[in-house]
C-alpha cells in the first residue's frame, strides 16, 4: 500500500513503572531533577533511553469500546499526561486511532501538517520518506486509488510519555476498492482487506519518526496481479534509477570467520521481562537456528499471521515457514532493532518488535532458484504473551521488496 508512516527510535532499553499515566523517566534533567510528564518547565528528551511501559490496560484500544463511542462519541476528560498535544485527545490510543479516522477516513488529507514534523522521517518498503510533504502526496495517491478506503484499528501497543516521546505500535485493516489509479497500474475495480503495522513516535501533537509496513503482496494478489511479473517489472525500473549502487557487499556479520553467533546473557530467574524474552527468542531461533526454543517461547496453540495471507496453526507450521526462509537464505542474520510493551504477568502482555536482517540468496526455497544477491529485509511484529509463551503473533516483513531485489533482470536475465 501507499499510505503514509509513523515509528519508533532504536531505543533498547526500558524502565518498568507502575502505573499507566504520568510515569517517571529515570534519566535527570538539566538541574540534575528527573522530568516529570507534564511539567510545564521540563524539556523534552526524545534521545533518552529511559522509556516507560505501561503495566496494566487501562489505556488500551480495546478499552476503548466500538465505533459510537470511539471515533463519533468520544470522551473528553484527560486521562493521562499529553503536554504539547490538542486538549481534545485524553490520550495517546485516542490521539492515534483518531488522527488516523480524521485524514483517511474524513479526508482531512491537510490535518497531516499538524500531526506529523516537517522533517518527519518515514520508512516504508521503499526505503526512507523524508518530511511531511511527501506523506501528504503519498496519501492523496492512495486515497485517490481508493477512494472509500477505511483504516480499522485492530491492536495498538503503546509506551513513553510526553517527556521521552510517545511509541505506538499500530496494527491496522485497510479495507476498500480500487477504483482509481496506483503506481501499480490503472484501476481494477477489486476489492482488498490487508494489514499493516506502523510504530511513530510523537511528541507536543507531531509524528517525527515512523516506521511502516504494508502486506503489498497479500494486496497486489488481491487487485488480481502475478506477484513475480510485478516484482521483476518495478525491481527493473528501480534498478534502472539506482545504476551506480556498488554491486560489492561485505559479510553478514551472523558469523565472522570461524567464530559463532555471539551469546546472550542468561534470562533472569526471579521475574519475566517481555524485553528479553524477546530479544533471546529472536536471537537464538534466527541467529543460532536453534529452533528447539520455539517449543519452549510459543504456545502449542499458537496463532501466527504473516505477509502474502500466510496463516498458521500451532507450532509446527511456524517452524516450516522460518526454515524456509532460513533455507532460502543459508547467511541471514537478524537484530532486533526496537522493542516495547504493555501490561503484566497476571493479565499478560502486548508487544511490539522491529527487527531488520541482512542476507544473500544462495538456496532454493521460497523465491526459486538462487541468485546470489543480497536482500536487505525489515519488518515488525506484535505478540500476546500469556504465563511466559507467545499465544499470537503478527509478523509482517518488506516481502514484495524482497522479492523485487531478487527477480529484477539484471544481471541475472533468466532468473
Amino acid at each position: 500500500m501507499i499510505l503514509p508512516s509513523r515509528t519508533p527510535t532504536d531505543s533498547k532499553d526500558a524502565i518498568v513503572n507502575d502505573e499507566n499515566t504520568s510515569p517517571e523517566p529515570s534519566t535527570a534533567g538539566p538541574s540534575g531533577a528527573s522530568p516529570t510528564p507534564g511539567d510545564p518547565d521540563a524539556r523534552v528528551r526524545p534521545y533518552s533511553p529511559a522509556r516507560t511501559m505501561p503495566t496494566g490496560f487501562e489505556i488500551s484500544l480495546k478499552e476503548k469500546g466500538g465505533t459510537d463511542r470511539q471515533l463519533l462519541n468520544p470522551p473528553t476528560e484527560r486521562r493521562q499526561s499529553m503536554r504539547g498535544f490538542e486538549d481534545k485527545y485524553v490520550d495517546i490510543i485516542d490521539y492515534i486511532v483518531r488522527i488516523t479516522h480524521e485524514i483517511w477516513e474524513e479526508k482531512n488529507i491537510g490535518y497531516i501538517y499538524d500531526t506529523y514534523r516537517h522533517n518527519s522521517r518515514v520508512i516504508d518498503d521503499s526505503g526512507l520518506q523524508y518530511g511531511r510533504d511527501k506523506i501528504v502526496a503519498d496519501t492523496v495517491h492512495t486515497i485517490n486509488a481508493f477512494p472509500d478506503v477505511r483504516l480499522y484499528a485492530d491492536e495498538l501497543v503503546w509506551a513513553g510519555d510526553d517527556v521521552t516521546g510517545f511509541h505506538t505500535s499500530h496494527r491496522t485493516v485497510i479495507v476498500g476498492h480500487n477504483t482509481g489509479y496506483s503506481k501499480y497500474g490503472p484501476p481494477t475495480g477489486r476489492r482488498i482487506a490487508v494489514w499493516c503495522i506502523a510504530n511513530c513516535v510523537a511528541l507536543e501533537n507531531e509524528i517525527y519518526e515512523e516506521h511502516v509496513i504494508y502486506n503489498n503482496s497479500s494486496m497486489l494478489m488481491q487487485l488480481g496481479y502475478d506477484l513475480r511479473t510485478k516484482a521483476r517489472e518495478m525491481g527493473n525500473a528501480a534498478a534502472a534509477l539506482d545504476s551506480l549502487r556498488d554491486a560489492r557487499f561485505g559479510e553478514a556479520e551472523r558469523v565472522l570467520g570461524q567464530g559463532k553467533p555471539a551469546h546472550l546473557p542468561d534470562l533472569p530467574e526471579d521475574r519475566f521481562d517481555p524485553e528479553t524474552f524477546l530479544r533471546h527468542t529472536y536471537h537464538y531461533v534466527w541467529n543460532w537456528r536453534n529452533l528447539s526454543r520455539i517449543e519452549h517461547a510459543y504456545a502449542p496453540g499458537l496463532r501466527y499471521y504473516g505477509p502474502s495471507g500466510r496463516e498458521f496453526y500451532g507450532r509446527g507450521e511456524y517452524k516450516s515457514f522460518i526454515l524456509s526462509l532460513l533455507a532460502t537464505f543459508p547467511d541471514l542474520a537478524l537484530n532486533v532493532d526496537d522493542v516495547y510493551y504493555m501490561g503484566n504477568d497476571d493479565e499478560g502482555y502486548l508487544t511490539s518488535i522491529r527487527w531488520s536482517a541482512v542476507a544473500t540468496h544462495r538456496g532454493y526455497g521460497l523465491y526459486g532458484r538462487p541468485t546470489g544477491r543480497r536482500v536487505h529485509l525489515w519488518g515488525i511484529c506484535q505478540q500476546r504473551i500469556r504465563d511466559g509463551v507467545i499465544h499470537e503473533e503478527w509478523m509482517m516483513f518488506n516481502e514484495f521488496e524482497v522479492m523485487q531485489q531478487i527477480y529484477r533482470d539484471e544481471p541475472f536475465a533468466d532468473a
